[in-house]
């Protein structure tokens, strides 16, 4: 027995001419960004309506919403799908890649300011002998040692739920003052802040990967 569909709709229907004229105009929008790519030179201006320029022009904070809007909208537009196999397609998936590094590095306190330290004044936290060439000042040396102490002493989730607390409380401050120094162009006291965050982050992932009776290796 045929059976008709519903109400006597044709099962598949042709596409709206709206549905006709927003595929056309995604895909023009796709075509003039691989034509006319954005400015890729830094990862700032890869997002100029969020963070037109790095500090101390611009502002270290950003809105992060703001930032992923901007790179979702960037990203829509290059998705290497859009495209057959060719030459703008392998452009497409290296502007996609090109701005997916871009806001990695931006979207993370720690990651932009290596990378503002790095690419606007040639200092490479992130180098095999950084550590040699940047190294932390005592006192917080002191401080990481004693709180990694007490992290491998803990006993109970509630102790490391206090731990993280107290270590996201220093992060927030860290971050705070590193961006004031970025701002006013204090490159010395943004480069020791930038350093001091780091053994922040690795406190953080040590208490991330704290379990009872484990060891936990914090490596500086």
């Amino acid at each position: 027995m045929h059976i008709m569909p519903a109400s006597g709709f044709s099962a598949v229907s042709n596409p709206s001419p709206l549905q006709n004229g927003e595929q056309n105009n995604s895909t023009d929008d796709a075509e003039s960004l691989i034509n006319k790519p954005p400015d890729i030179s830094t990862h700032y201006t890869i997002f100029p309506e969020t963070i037109p320029v790095p500090p101390p022009r611009g502002s270290f904070s950003i809105s992060i919403p703001d930032l992923r809007r901007e790179f979702l909208r960037l990203q829509a537009r290059a998705h290497p799908d859009k495209y057959p196999p060719g030459p703008k397609k392998q452009r497409a998936e290296a502007l996609s890649s090109r701005i997916n590094e871009a806001y990695r590095a931006l979207s993370d306190p720690l990651s932009r300011a290596q990378y503002i330290l790095a690419s606007q004044h040639g200092i490479d936290l992130e180098a095999e002998d950084g550590a040699k060439d940047h190294p932390q000042d005592m006192e917080t040396l002191m401080r990481v040692l004693e709180v990694q102490e007490t992290i491998e002493e803990a006993q109970d989730e509630l102790t490391v739920a206090q731990l993280k607390e107290e270590n996201e409380e220093r992060i927030n401050g860290c971050v705070a003052a590193l961006g004031s120094a970025l701002d006013q162009g204090n490159i010395d006291e943004a480069r020791k802040e930038c350093v001091r965050l780091r053994f922040w982050y690795t406190i953080r992932e040590g208490l991330r990967e704290w379990e009872p009776g484990k060891g936990v290796r914090l490596i500086h």
